[in-house]
C-alpha cells in the first residue's frame, strides 16, 4: 500500500513538472515572438516583375541582391494576385492594406466616378497642392484608398513614433504603400525639372535631405548611354536585340542597344528617359539611401517602415517588353542596386535588426504580336470600336440614348438617371449587354453587377473579379477578354488580367523574425500585410482579409 502511495506522490510530482517545463517553454516562447521588433520594415514592390524573371536570371544574379534573398530568406514561389484588375495601383494598395479592391477601393489606376461623373485617378487630390515643383498635375495624396496599411498601425501602436517612408519615381508607388498618416511620400519629377517632391498632404517644404539631394544632380548624372552591363552575346535569356516588337524611344530609328539618353533626352521628355531607362531605378536607390539618414529611419528600438517601389522596370516592360535585352539588363543591374542598398541597411540599421520583403504589383503578358508569330493564342482588341458597337446596339435595343455613362477598364456604367426616367430594368440592360458582348470575338467571359451582388464566388475568374469589385465604386458590366489578348499597341507588354502571367509574382522575405527556406505553398499577395504585422505584434490594417503566413516567422 505504502509502495503504490510512494510511485502515485512519483507520478504526481512528475506531471506537475512536465506542465511547469511546458508552460515555461510557452510562456518564453510566446515573450520571443512578441518581442520580435525589428528597428525597421522595408517593403519592396518591383513594378511589372513576374516571378520567372527572378528564375529566367537567377543563374546571372550576384550573391547580394536577389540571391541573398533567397538564400538567407523564405522564398513563396506560387505567389499570386487574388483579384482582377493587375495594375499598378491597385496592386501597391493590395500588398500594403493586405486586402483586394473590394475593400480598398483602389479599383483601377484611373476610373470612372459615377457621382462625379468624370474618370479620376487613383492617388489625385484636388486639395492638396505639390512641394518642390509648381505643376498641377502633382496634386497627390491617399485620400482615395478605404483603408489603412500596416505602416499606418504602425504609427498609431507606436504612438506615432515609427516613422513611415514611401519611395517611388511613380507617384501612386510611394503614396499609397506609405499609407495615410505617413510621414513622407516622395516620387519623382521629369519632364524638365528632375526633382523629388511631395505635396501639401505631408508639409509645406521639402525636408532639407531632400532639398540637398535635388541640388546634387544626382538625376542629371544618368543622363548618359545606357548599354548592356555585360557583353549583350551572353544574354541569352530574352530574345534577339532587334526585333519587331518593341517601340523604343523617339529619335533612334531602332529599339537596339546602346541608348545614348543625353543625346535623346529632348524628344523623350526630358529627366522622362531616365524613368523608362535601368537608371531610374539607380535614381530610386540613391534617393532611398539618402532617406536612411535623412529620415534617422531604424536608429532606435521603435520600429520605423521603409516604402520602396522600382518603378523604371515597368516602364522599360510596357516600352520593350518581357522577353527584351532590355528587360535582362534592368534587372541584372536591379540586381546590383539591390546589393548597394542591403549593404547600406547592414551598415546603418545593422545586419539582423530590419526586416525586408520584395514583391511586385503585377505581370506581364508576354507581347501577343510576338506569341502569334510563334503560334500560341493571343491577340488585340479594338476597344473604340467595341464601344461605338455597343452604345448603337442599346440605342437599338431600347430606343433611348445615353443608357451607357461610361465603359472604361472593361466595365460597363450605366446612366441610372436615364435608366428611372424611361422606365428601364437594369437588371434587363445587364442582361441584354452581357449577352452582346458574349457575342464579341475576343471576349471571353462577362459578369453583371446583379451576379457579383448576389452569389459568392470560391474559384476561377469570377472570384479574381469579385474580389477587384467595389460596389460603390465599379461598374455594372465586367467583361474579361481572351488569353493574352490586350487593348495596347502591338509592341511592348501591358498587363490587367487574372491569367498567371499577370498574377504569378514573386514573394521573398528576409532579415529579422524570419526563418530560411521556401514553399511551394500558394500565398497571395493580400496575406503580406497581416503577415508584417504578426510579426510585430500590431494590429492588422483594418480592412486585410489577408491570411499570416505562420511558416515564415521565426
Amino acid at each position: 500500500m505504502i509502495k503504490k502511495i510512494f510511485l502515485a506522490i512519483i507520478l504526481i510530482v512528475s506531471a506537475i513538472q512536465c506542465t511547469t517545463k511546458d508552460s515555461s517553454s510557452i510562456k518564453i516562447n510566446s515573450e520571443e515572438t512578441i518581442s520580435v521588433r525589428p528597428k525597421l520594415v522595408v517593403g519592396i514592390v518591383v513594378d511589372q516583375m513576374r516571378y520567372d524573371y527572378l528564375t529566367r536570371f537567377y543563374d546571372r544574379f550576384g550573391q547580394g541582391g536577389f540571391k541573398r534573398m533567397v538564400n538567407e530568406g523564405f522564398n513563396c514561389k506560387n505567389n499570386h494576385f487574388n483579384y482582377i484588375p493587375t495594375y499598378t495601383g491597385p496592386g501597391h494598395a493590395s500588398v500594403f492594406t493586405g486586402t483586394t479592391p473590394k475593400n480598398h477601393g483602389i479599383i483601377s489606376n484611373n476610373w470612372y466616378d459615377k457621382f462625379g461623373k468624370d474618370m479620376v485617378y487613383c492617388a489625385s487630390d484636388s486639395l492638396v497642392r505639390a512641394v518642390g515643383s509648381d505643376s498641377e498635375l502633382e496634386r497627390m495624396s491617399p485620400r482615395r484608398m478605404k483603408t489603412t496599411t500596416f505602416a499606418d498601425q504602425n504609427r498609431l501602436h507606436t504612438q506615432l513614433k515609427g516613422k513611415s517612408i514611401g519611395i517611388a519615381i511613380k507617384d501612386r508607388g510611394a503614396i499609397l504603400p506609405a499609407g495615410h498618416s505617413a510621414n513622407g511620400a516622395y516620387w519623382f519629377r521629369g519632364k524638365e525639372e528632375g526633382k523629388w517632391i511631395t505635396s501639401t498632404y505631408y508639409r509645406n517644404e521639402l525636408p532639407d535631405w531632400v532639398q540637398k539631394f535635388n541640388d546634387s544632380d544626382k538625376a542629371a548624372s544618368y543622363f548618359k548611354e545606357w548599354n548592356t552591363l555585360y557583353d549583350i552575346s551572353t544574354y541569352t535569356e530574352s530574345g534577339n536585340d532587334e526585333n519587331n516588337f518593341e517601340r523604343g524611344f523617339t529619335g533612334k530609328e531602332k529599339a537596339t542597344f546602346p541608348y545614348n539618353l543625353a543625346e535623346l533626352k529632348e524628344q523623350n521628355a526630358g529627366y522622362d528617359i531616365i524613368k523608362g531607362s535601368a537608371y531610374g531605378n539607380s535614381l530610386t536607390t540613391d534617393f532611398a539611401i539618402a532617406s536612411i539618414d535623412g529620415e534617422s529611419l531604424g536608429e532606435d528600438d521603435i520600429t520605423d517602415v521603409l516604402t520602396v517601389s522600382f518603378s523604371s522596370t515597368d516602364y522599360v516592360g510596357h516600352n520593350f517588353g518581357v522577353n527584351s535585352k532590355e528587360i535582362e539588363d534592368t534587372y541584372l543591374r536591379l540586381d546590383k542596386d539591390l546589393e548597394r542598398f542591403f549593404k547600406v541597411l547592414d551598415t546603418k540599421v545593422g545586419k539582423g535588426n530590419y526586416t525586408v520583403f520584395l514583391t511586385a504589383d503585377h505581370g506581364a503578358v508576354h507581347v501577343p504580336s510576338y506569341l502569334e508569330e510563334v503560334k500560341i493564342p493571343a491577340g488585340y482588341f479594338n476597344r473604340d470600336a467595341f464601344v461605338d458597337t455597343i452604345e448603337k446596339f442599346v440605342k437599338d435595343t431600347f430606343s433611348v440614348n445615353g443608357l451607357i455613362e461610361n465603359i472604361s477598364n472593361g466595365q460597363v456604367f450605366f446612366a441610372y438617371d436615364i435608366l428611372k426616367k424611361n422606365k428601364i430594368n437594369a437588371k434587363e440592360l445587364e442582361s441584354a449587354i452581357a449577352h452582346f458582348a458574349l457575342q464579341e470575338k475576343s471576349i471571353d467571359k462577362v459578369f453583371t453587377r446583379t451576379q457579383l451582388e448576389g452569389a459568392e464566388y470560391s474559384s476561377g475568374l469570377a472570384a479574381l473579379i469579385q474580389k477587384g469589385y467595389n460596389q460603390k465604386r465599379s461598374g455594372d458590366v465586367v467583361m474579361v477578354m481572351d488569353p493574352a489578348t490586350i487593348v495596347y499597341s502591338k509592341t511592348g507588354s501591358t498587363h490587367g488580367s487574372g491569367l498567371n502571367y499577370d498574377t504569378h509574382a514573386p514573394l521573398l522575405f528576409m532579415g529579422k523574425g524570419i526563418k530560411q527556406g521556401s514553399t511551394t505553398e500558394k500565398t497571395t499577395i493580400p496575406d503580406i500585410a497581416p503577415t508584417i504585422s504578426a510579426l510585430l505584434g500590431i494590429t492588422f490594417p483594418n480592412g486585410a482579409t489577408g491570411d499570416v503566413l505562420s511558416f515564415i516567422l521565426d
